[in-house]
């Protein structure tokens, strides 16, 4: 998908297929008020027999208007007029993207960054848009799955002039949203794929497209002392660590580590049953966004050094140590414990800030829901710059408490049923451990309720990799140049 900006008068435009953005009350405005002058009034007769709804995200496609060079309509309800906000505008944009997945047009235009937020520039709906329209479709050809042809050209129209930062806006929401999408594809494959080798082919991929320094460690070589609370490592079982370098700038400074891992510690009876009986189990959406998140710093060419450490549970061909009988460790004690060493192993770079990003319980889930990821930090500094950059990515997260919880003991939870005070205490004692191993500014995310669709049919988001993107991109601008 080419998504480029544009600006010129909508009447002329001869593309397959234009999107209007519709109140629910009120005069039309911006483009639709444009294409209703130019058909003579047809647009607002048509309307009239439409309901678009109260909210924002509802849509209708209608044929070709007299004086509109368009071939098809899409009206996208932006929901009333005075309550017009950051969450009616992605939902918009959400809609558009749904819609146009399941759409032939390959030549489209989009007006909708033309109606305007209220406390926003239009800078940031051009990237808002650019990462949601670009955050759905993509292809990226990954090892030993095949790549689909063919090729869409989006138009996003702008209410003015173009300029170099409205390009450069676009341009940062599309780097992210192909992280996204990247990201959802990984999030998404099926898990007897995604075994250690397939893990590894998918990092050699990425580090020879973008140049990044890739060393692959076997446990014993990234092990580190660890506090005594941490599980034995004789239960946690055998492990690999990738690790991606991105290096290319000594003026930038000490590295940000962004780590995740494989263990599918939480949602237990969904995994096993999407693996399949005696199937190994493994969680993707973790890694999908450490490595979604680098692909977008390459992206944008970001002044800031990144390092990427993935860590792969288990051996090649075995399962990832997520049993429930009583000779294997509870999933969040094996995440725990492999995590523990690769939080050990992150001190040797030196880093201005390690994130580490995981869904170790349903702790997350049950206090927050699908809204926001948890967040877990030891300095306040590191979390308000997270919590900020949740709030103008639009992938939000909640900061909890990290307290000196007892974490001696990691009695695993019951998927099927338990309190959720148990559940919460059990999460505190985790993340409490993992604190343990962080001696630099170090934040835990947890995506416990954020990285999947809430439903039967669950499907990776792609997040947290908005705000991870979100909080690079800053991080580079602060960079001296």
């Amino acid at each position: 998908m080419d998504i480029v900006p544009a600006a010129g008068e909508v009447e002329r435009l001869g593309t397959e297929l234009m999107i209007l953005g519709i109140f629910r009350d009120g005069p039309l405005t911006g483009s639709a008020r444009a294409a209703n002058a130019c058909s003579g009034g047809r647009l607002a007769a048509l309307l009239s027999q439409i309901d678009l709804g109260e909210e924002a995200g509802q849509a209708e496609f209608v044929g070709p208007l007299p004086g509109i060079a368009a071939q098809r309509l899409l009206l996208v309800g932006l929901g009333r007029a005075e309550r017009f906000s950051d969450r009616a505008y992605r939902q918009a944009l959400a809609a558009t993207s749904r819609v146009l997945d399941g759409d032939p047009a390959t030549d489209i235009v989009v007006t909708l960054a033309e109606n305007e937020v209220p406390r926003r520039a239009l800078d940031w709906r051009m990237r808002q848009a650019g990462q949601i329209l670009a955050g759905r479709r993509h292809d990226f050809g990954l090892p030993d799955r095949p790549v689909s042809k063919g090729t869409r050209r989006v138009m996003l129209l702008v209410p003015r002039a173009l300029t170099s930062a409205l390009v450069a806006a676009l341009r940062q929401g599309v780097a992210i949203g192909e992280g996204v999408s990247f990201a959802r594809q990984l999030g998404d494959l099926p898990p007897d794929l995604c075994t250690p080798a397939f893990i590894l082919r998918m990092a050699q991929a990425m580090a020879q497209q973008f140049g990044f320094r890739l060393d692959v460690l076997e446990r014993p070589a990234f092990q580190r002392p660890r506090p005594a609370a941490f599980p034995p490592r004789e239960e946690a079982g055998a492990g690999r660590l990738i690790v991606m370098r991105r290096e290319r700038r000594r003026q930038a400074g000490r590295p940000i580590v962004l780590i995740s891992d494989d263990v599918a510690a939480h949602d237990l009876p969904l995994a096993r049953e999407r693996a399949g009986p005696g199937r190994p189990v493994r969680d993707m959406r973790g890694i999908g966004s450490v490595f979604g998140a680098m692909r977008a710093v390459e992206r944008l060419d970001l002044a800031v050094n990144v390092v990427g450490l993935v860590a792969v549970s288990g051996r090649e061909g075995t399962p990832c140590a997520i049993g429930r009988d009583a000779a294997a460790p509870a999933p969040e004690a094996s995440s725990v414990s492999l995590l523990g060493d690769v939080l050990a192993y992150a001190a040797q770079f030196s880093p201005s800030c390690v994130i580490d990003v995981a869904g170790l319980s349903r702790a997350g889930m049950l206090a927050l829901g699908s809204r926001a990821s948890g967040l877990f930090a030891n300095d306040e500094a590191l979390a308000s710059e997270l919590l900020k950059c949740g709030g103008i990515s639009g992938d939000r997260v909640w900061q909890l408490p990290l307290w000196d919880a007892d974490a001696e003991l990691f009695p695993g939870l019951d998927p099927e049923a338990g309190p959720a005070e148990d559940c919460a205490d059990e999460a505190l004692a985790v993340v409490s451990s993992l604190a343990r191993s962080a001696a630099y500014p170090w934040a835990h995310l947890d995506i416990s309720g954020t990285a999947s669709t809430i439903g039967a049919l669950r499907s990776s988001t792609g997040r947290p990799v908005p705000l991870l993107a979100e909080f690079l991109i800053g991080r580079a601008r602060a960079t001296p140049h």
